[in-house]
């Protein structure tokens, strides 16, 4: 009956291969009792079409046509599922009618009571067996989870109402629509629970373990229902990716230890300095300005009165972080319009500029400083307690403020870095004779105040007597300070160690693009998870392009992106924003990427020679693809009503958030949660492909294209053009290339010697 209607009806709206593909999905929702999927009182046209492969739009347009029918298969399923359970059983209704009957002798209603019960009518139920019989043991292997279920249905004889039957008679099932819903693809198990059905089904039918699992269309969706106690609702979701599916039947014990293990390796990454971080952003101390903030400032709150007596909860109150106060805050945009401006004021010298990332990298390490000063001792920071109305640049041309805060920061670190060499560096330009801004600027000494400890009444009249005489006493001071911490400085965040596995393969490189593998196979469907799919395909261009050009995060984050058939921005125009941009060459025939030198942090490196960086993307391994289809609709997802921003890589726009661009701390967290879902292998859940991997950032990609050039040519002139580099900071920072590396390019060459005799 079906079949004909499709032929009939629907010949002249839909092709041969559609009515087709109705004809089934009809035919599949009265062999399974189950409804179709209706929005208000008409069909939802997008469900039906994901389940029988068929596009909206052609369902709509002949929508007409094919309500009728769906209404009909509705009615039939609701006749064979509803009737039965709304039939009164015969017993109930004699005794409905008994208050009703006028008289009725004893006896009459006793040979009533004793007469047996009527036999109910229809065949008789079929017999649940734990482990059925297969009606035959070859098939051709389908895809999908809907198509996987129903076919094995059909091998054993089982319908939905009897599968229900046969797992609801162990207590493990307890909803026969959502049985129905993944035999038609409405729907897909999500939950613990869901998975453990489906895990009884497999054992049911004596199928592979996992065998549905693997067919579920976004496998690398985290599970929800982990029954996680006492743990907050962000951290359950940060959690949940990485548990396996039958932690709830795990022990006590075996569950600590995941939860353990993942909060260690995963979440947090288990170095010492990944550790001493976590626990020094518990303590904010800083004093914040306005530069690079572009608000007003608030009210001061601060203990500025000493003579106050706090208690120890008012005293770690009053270590939060504080604005500066007015004049402090005058003084530092002074000091970076010295710094940034293109011409210095009249009467000033200066030596060196800072860009807009370097002034904001140095107003943090400076309020930090003025921070710790300003905090109270009694708090965990133990911090000096000035006055943030005594807070001024002038102070730091004293040396026993500097000593204060050096031997500071020992104690909390526990020894000496390169991080306090360059704070005194920074210093030390700003009292350079001739070009220093602090010595160029002796009225800095008006507000120059005595702190007990640090600076005396004394100190003071001398300094503002003679400021050069202070300045250079200062400057000599720090040199030697300089010379005596490099002496003893020790490395506390060890760049090597999150990729240490990938360093130490024989292909860094190649070990690295495992992942990329890996986002690959977990890609969600797209056709039911655009938003999942999109992200998955930004994760995988993400490391790919970080891998192929090797840029710094800053140049990656902002590379802006040309579609195919329009103008290509000038470089002039690039120049002038100081960014890069991916635009198709039509005489390479392939995407290219042009960034100017001025956009690189080191553009007055040899590297460059004032020259552009201009590199065309190899197509290799679904790059072309991925960039294509990420520029047609994925990209388009993402941004969703926000404003375009005009980069290639953007945010998933949500309700919380109205801007699509990254920024330096949410772009790091991207590939952060990249490698944490991808790239870190987890023995748990069998996801992830390196073992020994730690969460890192976008920086370290340059670490891995360095070491691998190294190894392969021992050169560190070639190693330096991966990275926009020289050979000296490559030697210096970048490239890990150990003895046995260096002894084995060298017996590779010398050995051929002897394979050729």
């Amino acid at each position: 009956m079906i079949s004909d209607f499709c032929r009939l009806r629907l010949a002249k709206v839909l092709e041969e291969s559609e009515r087709s593909a109705v004809c089934k999905y009809l035919t599949d929702l009265l062999e399974l009792l189950a409804f179709p999927p209706y929005r208000g009182r008409w069909i939802d046209w997008a469900m039906v079409g994901v389940a029988a492969g068929i596009e909206k739009e052609r369902l709509q347009s002949a929508r007409h046509q094919l309500q009728p029918v769906f209404d009909a298969v509705s009615r039939a399923v609701a006749m064979q599922d509803v009737a039965p359970s709304l039939r009164t059983p015969s017993e109930d209704i004699l005794t409905a009618k008994l208050p009703k009957t006028r008289s009725r002798s004893r006896s009459g209603a006793s040979a009533a009571a004793d007469k047996p019960a009527p036999r109910k009518r229809g065949p008789k139920p079929k017999a649940i067996v734990e482990f059925p019989e297969p009606l035959w043991t070859e098939w051709a292997e389908p895809e999908t989870l809907s198509e996987a279920l129903n076919l094995h249905m059909r091998r054993h004889g089982d319908t939905v109402r009897h599968l229900y039957l046969a797992l609801n008679s162990n207590g493990n099932a307890n909803d026969q629509r959502t049985l129905m819903k993944w035999c038609t693809g409405q729907l897909f198990p999500r939950t613990v629970q869901s998975l453990a059905v489906l895990a009884k089904v497999e054992r049911r039918y004596r199928l592979p373990e996992g065998y549905f699992k693997l067919k579920i269309p976004n496998r690398g969706r985290a599970t929800y229902g982990h029954g996680l106690e006492g743990i907050s609702a962000h951290e359950r979701r940060r959690l949940a990716w990485h548990l396996p599916d039958d932690f709830l039947s795990r022990s006590k014990a075996e569950q600590d230890e995941i939860l353990t293990w993942v909060r260690r390796v995963i979440i947090t990454g288990s170095t010492d300095y990944r550790r001493y971080q976590a626990e020094a952003m518990k303590q904010k101390y800083a004093v914040r300005f306005t530069a690079f903030l572009g608000r007003k400032r608030k009210p001061v709150t601060a203990n500025d009165n000493p003579d106050v007596d706090l208690d120890d909860l008012n005293a770690e109150l009053q270590s939060a972080v504080v604005d500066a106060p007015a004049a402090l805050d005058r003084e530092m945009n002074e000091l970076l319009r010295f710094k940034t401006a293109t011409l210095t004021a009249f009467g000033f010298q200066r030596n060196g500029v800072w860009n807009e990332e370097t002034a904001s990298q140095k107003v943090e390490h400076l309020s930090l400083m003025f921070g710790s000063l300003a905090s109270d001792p009694r708090s965990t920071v133990k911090g000096c307690g000035v006055q943030l109305d005594s807070l001024c640049f002038a102070m730091l041309v004293f040396p026993a403020v500097w000593d204060w805060y050096l031997q500071w920061r020992e104690r909390r670190r526990g020894f000496y870095t390169k991080w306090e060499v360059d704070m005194l560096s920074v210093v030390l330009g700003m009292t350079r004779a001739d070009t220093g801004w602090i010595r160029q600027t002796p009225e800095l000494a008006d507000r120059l105040r005595p702190i007990s400890g640090l600076i005396s009444d004394h100190d003071v009249e001398v300094a503002k007597k003679d400021w050069d005489a202070a300045c250079e006493t200062f400057h000599r001071h720090a040199r030697h300070r300089i010379k005596e911490i490099q002496r003893v400085a020790r490395v506390h965040r060890d760049p090597f160690k999150p990729i240490l596995p990938v360093l130490e393969s024989d292909s860094p490189v190649g070990e690295y693009r495992k992942i990329t593998e890996e986002i690959v196979r977990l890609m969600p469907d797209e056709r039911r998870y655009p938003r999942a799919a999109a992200e998955a395909v930004r994760s995988f261009l993400l490391l790919r392009l970080g891998m192929h050009l090797g840029l710094r995060q800053r140049n990656l984050r902002e590379l802006l992106v040309c579609p195919r058939g329009r103008m290509p921005t000038s470089e002039r125009h690039l120049e002038d924003r100081k960014r890069g941009e991916l635009r198709w060459s039509d005489r390479e025939q392939g995407w290219e990427v042009l960034i100017p030198a001025v956009a690189f942090k080191n553009s007055t490196s040899s590297f460059f020679g004032s020259k552009p960086f201009r590199l065309v993307l190899p197509d290799l391994a679904g790059l072309y693809n991925m960039i294509d289809a990420y520029l047609d609709r994925h990209r388009a997802r993402l941004i969703g009503d926000a404003t375009d921003p005009g980069t290639f890589f953007v945010k998933s726009v949500k309700r919380t958030s109205a801007d699509a661009s990254y920024n330096q701390n949410t772009f790091y967290e991207a590939w952060r949660l990249t490698i944490q879902r991808y790239g870190i292998y987890n023995p748990y859940t069998g996801r992830g492909v390196i073992r020994g991997l730690l969460p890192h950032g976008p920086h370290n990609v340059r670490d891995v294209l360095a070491t691998h050039i190294l190894k392969q040519t021992g050169s560190y002139e070639q190693a330096s053009y991966a990275i926009q580099d020289t050979p000296d900071m490559v030697a210096k920072h970048y490239g890990r290339f150990l003895p046995q590396d260096k002894a084995a390019i060298a017996a590779k060459i010398l050995n051929r010697v002897w394979e050729a005799a």
